[in-house]
Order: structure tokens, then sequence, then C-alpha cells
């Protein structure tokens, strides 16, 4: 028997009903974890099925979460490493001079890979279903060359689909409640490692966005994500922080004594090259002995 015009009417209004009470509903603030860039994506394309893709914004950090070093040397385990080993031993014969300058110009000879595979093929799934998607670092404007290289090497672009404008700013500014300068350029905000959450804030004031009723966070680190919920506690945004945990292994697996040990070998090479080619692509820091220290490095 054939449904009658009346029956079909009211299944179609049952149906814009409960799709209408569906998207009314809020979105939760949620804390994740996965080994899987593709559960973030599909948790952004949920939302952006329920609450339309102008209001979700997709948000990745960089280090060992689209990108990750070749080796340990000049990672973010090697950084954090040093940053802990200043504090514990500052005289330490593996404590460098300058670890920020000495990470540019790792980063400079060094290549990234992936953190898994389809890395670039999903934040292309985001782009091509229309959604806004940024990377947000803790690097600095002074990395600017070289990460661009590595993303665009990995097949990442992210500017086609970023807040406006696209392209972003010329010059680098200090973010609203911020203390450093920041840069933001073709989809890349650089933070100069600070406070994630307000510089996301201060992103989309600075932009022009209106306020998303929901931004996808994927981070390694959990104290960047806490510092995102703590922006947004309280606020029309739902926040869906997502620990990405791929590159926890590694991270694991870090290894000081061969990190030293590579350090020693290369050193020279990257002071020669500076030497000869000069400092253009990363400033190589000096060699100092820390006051009260007989010997550094």
């Amino acid at each position: 028997m054939r449904p009658t015009i009346s029956a079909l009417a009211s299944l179609l209004l049952v149906t814009m009903f409960l799709q209408a009470c569906a998207t009314a509903q809020p979105a939760q603030t949620q804390f994740e974890q996965t080994d899987d860039l593709g559960v973030v994506v599909a948790d952004a394309l949920e939302m952006s099925a329920r609450f339309g893709k102008q209001h979700v914004l997709v948000v990745f950090d960089i280090d060992n979460t689209l990108l990750a070093m070749e080796q340990d040397l000049g990672s973010d385990q090697w950084y954090d490493w040093q940053k802990e080993l200043q504090a514990e031993d500052p005289c330490s014969g593996m404590l460098v001079s300058n670890r920020l300058a000495v990470q540019g110009a790792l980063y400079f000879a060094s290549a990234m890979r992936l953190t898994q595979p389809d890395a670039a093929d999903l934040i292309g799934q985001l782009q091509q279903e229309g959604l806004s998607v940024i990377a947000l670092t803790s690097r600095g404007a002074e990395f600017r060359l070289q990460t661009f290289r590595e993303l665009r090497r990995n097949d990442i672009s992210l500017w086609s689909n970023a807040l406006p404008p696209r392209h972003g700013y010329p010059e680098t500014f200090i973010p609203q409640g911020g203390s450093r300068p920041a840069l933001y350029e073709d989809g890349i905000f650089m933070t100069a490692g600070q406070h994630k959450g307000d510089m996301l804030k201060a992103l989309l004031s600075k932009t022009g966005t209106p306020t998303p009723r929901v931004v996808i966070f994927a981070d390694d680190k959990e104290k960047n994500l806490r510092d995102v919920l703590e922006t947004y506690e309280g606020s029309p945004t739902a926040i869906h922080a997502w620990r990405y945990s791929r590159e926890d292994p590694v991270v694991a697996a870090f290894d000081p004594s061969a990190a030293d040990a590579l350090w020693v070998a290369l050193r020279p090479a990257l002071q020669t090259v500076q030497l000869l080619m000069g400092p253009d692509n990363f400033d190589f820091p000096r060699r100092v002995v820390p006051e009260g220290c007989s010997a550094n490095e």
C-alpha cells in the first residue's frame, strides 16, 4: 500500500523537526586522545554536517602532530630535554649555548616527516569539504622559512581554507593578550611559545572571524589543549580537544646521549655553513660558558 501524500508530508515534517532539534542542541566540549588524525577529521566532518561548515574551525599543531623530525636532535623532545637540563644542571657538558637558536639551525639542516602517511590527504579532505583549517604552532616567526619548506615538501598547504586574509599579514604583530611578536601567514599562526588558547582567541579577533560554534583542536601536548579549554571555558564555543599520541613511542625512546653525539658531530658543519654563506638561514649561537661553570657543551 502506497503512503498517502499527507503521510509523506508528516514524515517530512518529523524529519525536518528532528534535524532542527539536532542542530539547535549545542555542541559539548570534550577532551579525547587518539593516535590517528583520521579520527580528528571524522569528528570535524560530523560537526560540519551538524552545525554547518561555516561554524566549525579545525586547528592543528605542527611539531609531533603534523610533522616530526627525522631524528631526535632538534625535535620537540630534544628541546624539552635541553630546557629541563638547563634548570637541573646548567654546567652540563651536553647543554647547548642557546637552544632556540640551535633548534633553528637544526630545522634548516634537517628534514621532517609526516607523523602518519595520510596526514596530508586528511587535511585535503577537510579542505575539499570547505572547512576552515589552520595550523597553530609554538614556533616563532624566525623559523618561517624552515617551517614552510617542510610543510610544502610533505604536500601540506593551508592557505586555501585559512582564516581571512587567506595569505595572512606581511609583518609580525603582538597579538592581543600576548607579549611577543607572532606571524600569521598562509594559514600558519606562529605564536612564539605563547598561550595557545589566548593566541587562538586573538587571531579570531584580528581576522574578524565570527566566533565558531565548534573548534576542533589537535595537539600532542596536553598543556596546550588545557590552555585552549581554559580560554573558552563558559563561552558559546565548544572545544573538541584531541591529544594526538602517535609520536608518544618516539618521544619515550628519546636518547640524550645519542642526540648529544650527533650534535657534537654536526656542530662544526653548521658553523662552517654560516661562516662561508652568512647568517641568512639561521643564526648560529656563539659558544658561551655559563658563569660559575668551567666548561659547557
